[in-house]
């Protein structure tokens, strides 16, 4: 009886050590930003980009606070100050938003850095 407790707590260690591994997360790939490029599709601020502040943003980044998202301001208070165009990974809103801030969805997060590296445009 004790050899089958032992060979029960050894397999039972197997199997719960063999489901603590991680899967490696499958990102999706990034929004093409070259027109040449397969897939490519221009991300628009007003039809993209605006309705992302609105739904997850504007709460808090109203008139009431130092950067206001709300429609009629936002893009003039984003570019150039917090928005590098052509280069999001060294914009200092896109750096803020990855790092979980606003809770931006990852194919919010795509859209905006397809955005920002598409030249940033008042579109």
């Amino acid at each position: 009886m004790k050899n089958i407790t032992q060979i029960l707590l050894i397999v039972c260690g197997a199997f719960l050590m063999n489901s603590c591994y991680y899967d490696e997360i499958e990102l999706s790939p990034d929004i093409p930003t070259n027109p040449d490029e397969p897939g490519f599709v221009k991300v628009k601020y007003g039809d993209d980009i605006q309705p992302i502040w609105n739904a997850k943003c504007t709460g808090c980044h109203n008139e009431n606070n130092k950067l206001d998202l709300q429609p009629e301001v936002s893009f003039n208070e984003l570019v150039p100050e917090y928005v590098y165009a052509n280069d999001a990974d060294n914009s200092p809103l896109y750096i803020k938003l990855d790092t979980g801030h606003g809770g931006a969805s990852s194919d919010n997060m795509q859209q905006i850095k397809a955005w920002i590296n598409q030249g940033a445009e008042n579109n």
